[in-house]
């Protein structure tokens, strides 16, 4: 529910940013901004107080929390740095420590104990620090076993601990001509079992950037948009199932495939009709429609900080690469899977966001890298610290799916007027082209007809009567007409709820 722009912060939320340049301007009334450090200045020259050392290039590609005051950064380079003090208001105080180094483009840290583990293009290493002296002495293999072929693609991500204590790990697909995707395990997530043994879970990824778990501890993937893929996904990860992309079927021919597919999935026809010939073929539980809400999803963030960070607990945060953003994601369960919607949220970072992070105090640290690509912020890398200060904006809190409509349940109480007139509501449903094209358009779009909205008594919820809902579409709700108790409109009057089953 904020924006930054131009260093203004947009509606209830202060921003702290770290290492990275960021336009102190007219800050609105209860909302506060810190510019912390700066790796360089719009014009690339260096700023005098840039503290971890000349060369050191911050391309946040993993963060966890080591300590009351210190954050464990893992950069694209191959370096492992643990910042502390981030949480002061004194920039003097900050201070940065190399851990490791040499490591081939880690992409995610966990501390285990006493230990931190990461995952780098060609296994699962464990850093030790034997010695106590506060830099890594052991780099020891805690797991290996996937392709490595050099393919510039061909990133692996993790790792992340589920609510049962399973680690995951996921692999990017190669691509174009250097392409080995018949070779184990890309375009998988996977488990990591006893004595580091690899256990493949579920196929059909492309490009898997971030993992996370909800409140029960179940996991969840981004992917991004490209070929078999249509828009960003979320996806509930579990065992035997296959999500969008066939140019990993090929591994399913290794006997350790849970996976098992009988005669060709089916192609070139709508999303919809896809899911429902193919059982195997799991529906994605939330699409983030393409440039709408973002071309390029990564990291997922549960929120569970007893209201620090807003009043959306339970809802899960997905970064976005290319669009420099923050998205958030309400989901349910109906029928025994998960399906539901998701909003805008927080946008105007400075680079392109791959990695978040909660803090004790329940600010979220954002970590931003544009390596390989391009994104709408006007830096290459970063570290940002975002924190609540002050009432969030008018929003959408919920979106619940109903047998002739939905239940949408606002951060405040609506006026009865305009949230109760149909007028104040749109809806289009559209699905997506499954093939081997890069991408889809939005097709078979049509209108749904609000019939009704019936306003609750306290004001906090509206149920719509809805007709033309379809199952496996996504349901585009547009609410411009509609107004807070308090006057205000609706800083973000959408929402794209995916419907893969009608309760």
């Amino acid at each position: 529910m904020s924006a930054i722009l131009n260093g203004k912060v947009k509606a209830g939320w202060g921003i702290l940013a770290m290492l990275m340049p960021l336009a102190v301007g007219a800050i609105e009334p209860g909302y506060e901004a810190f510019e912390i450090y700066t790796a360089s200045s719009p014009s690339s020259s260096r700023d005098a107080t840039w503290k971890p050392g000349d060369g050191v290039t911050l391309e946040v590609s993993g963060l966890t929390w080591v300590g009351p005051d210190r954050l464990g950064v893992t950069v694209r380079k191959g370096e492992v740095w643990f910042i502390d003090g981030v949480l002061g208001e004194d920039r003097s105080k900050i201070a940065y420590h190399r851990f490791a180094s040499g490591l081939h483009e880690p992409l995610g840290l966990l501390q285990e104990g006493k230990d931190f583990l990461v995952v780098q293009r060609t296994e699962m290493t464990r850093l030790q620090d034997g010695d106590g002296d506060g830099v890594a002495d052991g780099y020891l293999t805690a797991a290996r076993g996937w392709n490595v072929s050099g393919n510039y693609h061909g990133y692996a991500y993790g790792p992340e601990r589920d609510g049962s204590g399973k680690l995951w790990v996921s692999l990017n697909l190669d691509m174009g001509e250097r392409a080995n995707n018949d070779a184990p395990w890309r375009g998988w997530a996977l488990t990591v079992g006893e004595k580091g043994k690899l256990q493949p879970m579920a196929a059909g990824l492309r490009s898997p950037c971030g993992l996370g778990t909800n409140l029960d501890g179940e996991m969840f993937v981004t992917d991004q948009q490209g070929t078999w893929v249509a828009a960003t996904p979320i996806h509930h990860l579990r065992k035997g199932v296959f999500y969008t992309n066939q140019e990993s079927l090929g591994t399913l021919k290794y006997p350790e495939s849970p996976v098992k597919v009988a005669g060709a999935l089916p192609k070139d026809c709508s999303y919809a009709e896809a899911v429902k010939a193919a059982p195997v073929m799991a529906p994605a539980a939330v699409w983030l429609p393409y440039n709408k809400m973002g071309r390029s999803g990564t990291d997922i963030q549960v929120i569970d900080q007893g209201g620090k960070f807003g009043p959306f607990d339970g809802q899960l945060l997905v970064g976005e690469f290319t669009n420099s953003a923050v998205n958030r994601v309400f989901l349910e369960k109906v029928g025994g899977e998960y399906q539901g919607a998701c909003f805008p949220f927080l946008s105007g970072f400075p680079a392109a966001v791959v990695r978040l992070a909660f803090a004790p105090d329940g600010s979220l640290f954002v970590g931003m890298t544009n390596r390989g690509w391009s994104s709408l912020g006007n830096r290459s890398y970063g570290l940002m610290r975002v924190r609540q200060k002050g009432e969030v904006a008018f929003a959408v809190k919920e979106m619940r799916a109903k047998p002739d409509g939905f239940e949408l349940v606002f951060t405040e109480p609506v006026e009865a007027k305009t949230a109760g007139e149909v007028k104040s509501y749109s809806m289009e449903r559209f699905t997506y082209l499954y093939s081997g094209a890069y991408g889809s358009e939005e097709i078979e779009k049509a209108g749904c007809v609000i019939e009704g909205a019936e306003v609750a008594a306290d004001g906090m919820s509206v149920r719509l009567k809805v007709g033309g809902m379809k199952e496996l579409f996504v349901h585009e709700l547009h609410l411009d007409g509609v107004r807070a108790k308090s006057g205000e409109g609706l800083l973000y009057p959408v929402g794209y709820y995916t419907l893969n089953r009608l309760p």
